[in-house]
C-alpha cells in the first residue's frame, strides 16, 4: 500500500514522528526558547543532560519521568528519596561552586532563582550549558506555572499540562476547604531556635505562603522575611499555634520553642499547640504543596473532619 496523500493524515503522521523523535532524542527538538525568572531569553539546544538545582524542580522532573536525563542534583533534592541516593550531588543550592556545577557535564541547568552565590551564578550563565532560572512561585498559580515552565523547557509540555491539570484540581479542593473555616487561627512559623532567639517567618516568605494556603493568619505578618526575635517579643505575637520543622536529620526544635518564656505566655504555649512537619515537604513548593497545606490544615482545624491525603514525605 502506497503512502497516503491525504493532507490531514500526512500532518498527523508528521506530528507523531516529530513527537517520537523528541522522546527518543531530546536534541532533536533543539531551539526551544524560554524567558526565565531573571527575564533572560534563552535558547535551549540540548536538554538531554539536566542538572537540577532545587528540590521542587527535581520533583517535577521525576514526575515527568525524566530521571534518566538528570545527571546531577543539589542537596535540597530529597524527594523522591532515590534522587539524592542515586544522583551526583553538587551541594547546597545557595553555596554552589562553579567547578562543582560544571563538572556535572550538564547540557541544561535548571536552577531555582534562589541559587547562589551571586558570583557563581553569574559565571554559570556565561558557560556553554544553558542556565535557566526557575521562579519559586509561592502560591497555587506559581506552583502550577512552574510545572508548565519546567516541562516546556525540557520538551515535555504535554505531560506537564497533565500534571498542571491535576494540581489545579488539588488546589481547587484546598480552596474549598479554606472557605469552610469559620475562625482563622493566628499561627507562628518558627524556623529554628538559636542562642535563646527564635527565627520566625514573616511576610514574603515560603512560611507565610504555606500558612495562607492552609487557611491560617500569620502571627508574624508585620515582619518581612525570616527574622530572629527576642523571647519577650513572642508574647506580643500571641499565636494560637506554632508550626516548626522536622529536618531530614530527624532533629527539630519543638522542646526549645515551648521552653521559651515568651512562648509560654501565649495561647499556643498555654495549650501546647505545636505542629511539626518535614521542612522540604512544607516549604518546598513543588508538586506536594497542596498535600502539605492540606495536612497542615487538617492538624490546625480538626473540626473540618478532613480525610488524610497520605502523600509520601
Amino acid at each position: 500500500m502506497g503512502l497516503s496523500t491525504n493532507p490531514v493524515r500526512l500532518a498527523l503522521t508528521f506530528a507523531f514522528l516529530l513527537t517520537l523523535s523528541c522522546v527518543q532524542s531530546p536534541t532533536a527538538c533543539a531551539g526551544t526558547i524560554v524567558t526565565d525568572a531573571g527575564g533572560r531569553r534563552i535558547e535551549i539546544t540540548d536538554a538531554s543532560k539536566i542538572l537540577s538545582i532545587g528540590g521542587d524542580i527535581t520533583e517535577i522532573l521525576y514526575a515527568l519521568g525524566l530521571q534518566s536525563r538528570i545527571v546531577a542534583i543539589d542537596s535540597t533534592s530529597q524527594f523522591p528519596p532515590e534522587a539524592l541516593q542515586q544522583k551526583p550531588n553538587v551541594g547546597y543550592m545557595r553555596a554552589l561552586s562553579t567547578e562543582g556545577v560544571l563538572s556535572a557535564g550538564a547540557s541544561l541547568i535548571l536552577a531555582s532563582e534562589r541559587a547562589g552565590p551571586v558570583e557563581v551564578v553569574k559565571a554559570l550563565k556565561q558557560a556553554a550549558a544553558a542556565y535557566v532560572e526557575v521562579q519559586d512561585g509561592l502560591n497555587a498559580e506559581g506552583v502550577i506555572g512552574k510545572v508548565r515552565f519546567v516541562a516546556g523547557a525540557v520538551g515535555s509540555a504535554g505531560d506537564g499540562e497533565m500534571l498542571a491539570t491535576r494540581l489545579e484540581g488539588e488546589f481547587k479542593a484546598l480552596a474549598d476547604h479554606r472557605a469552610a473555616i469559620k475562625r482563622k487561627l493566628r499561627v507562628l512559623f518558627v524556623l529554628n531556635v538559636q542562642n535563646g532567639r527564635a527565627t520566625i517567618g514573616g511576610a514574603e516568605t515560603s512560611a507565610d505562603a504555606i500558612l495562607k494556603l492552609a487557611g491560617a493568619d500569620n502571627a508574624a505578618a508585620a515582619v518581612t522575611g525570616f527574622k530572629p526575635v527576642v523571647d519577650e517579643a513572642l508574647v506580643e505575637l500571641q499565636p494560637d499555634a506554632v508550626v516548626t520543622m522536622r529536618r531530614s536529620s530527624g532533629q527539630h526544635d519543638t522542646e526549645q520553642v515551648m521552653r521559651m518564656r515568651g512562648m509560654q505566655a501565649t495561647p499556643a504555649g498555654t495549650s501546647g499547640r505545636i505542629v511539626t512537619m518535614d521542612g522540604l515537604y512544607l516549604l518546598g513548593f513543588g508538586l506536594r504543596t497542596a498535600s502539605a497545606a492540606l495536612e497542615l490544615m487538617r492538624t490546625l482545624y480538626p473540626e473540618l473532619g478532613l480525610a488524610p491525603s497520605g502523600p509520601v514525605q
